[in-house]
């Protein structure tokens, strides 16, 4: 799974765990927890079904506070990049990051600039 690939050459990611993963003909449900060279944590969801897909990437602070949640649920419709959006302090904005490497990308440019 490609996923897992990048998951152990990413320069960010100390470990993770597959909590759960089921695969079908046309699709796919995976849950990771992710834990980061920070001591923070990134929690995924994604479901796949072949025409849909739906997606949550958590990342938190060690002590469970919340930095970015980004996911597509369907209730923020005056977000310019509908359905997809990313949670920051208590506001909705616009998100590019839709996928696993697009948030580790995220987090990696994040790192960078607190180290």
């Amino acid at each position: 799974m490609e996923i897992l690939k990048l998951l152990k050459k990413s320069a960010i990611v100390r470990d993770f765990l597959v909590v759960d993963y089921k695969s079908w003909n046309k699709g796919y449900f995976l849950r990771l927890r992710v834990e980061l060279i920070n001591d923070s944590l990134l929690f995924t969801k994604e479901y796949y079904n072949g025409d849909r897909r739906y997606y949550s990437f958590h990342w938190q602070k060690k002590n469970g506070d919340l930095i970015v949640r980004w996911d597509n649920s369907p209730h923020h419709k005056q977000i310019s990049s509908f359905p997809h959006h990313k949670h920051i302090g208590g506001k909705i904005y616009w998100s590019r990051e839709i996928s696993l490497p697009d948030v580790l990308r995220y987090i990696e440019l994040r790192l960078k600039e607190h180290s």
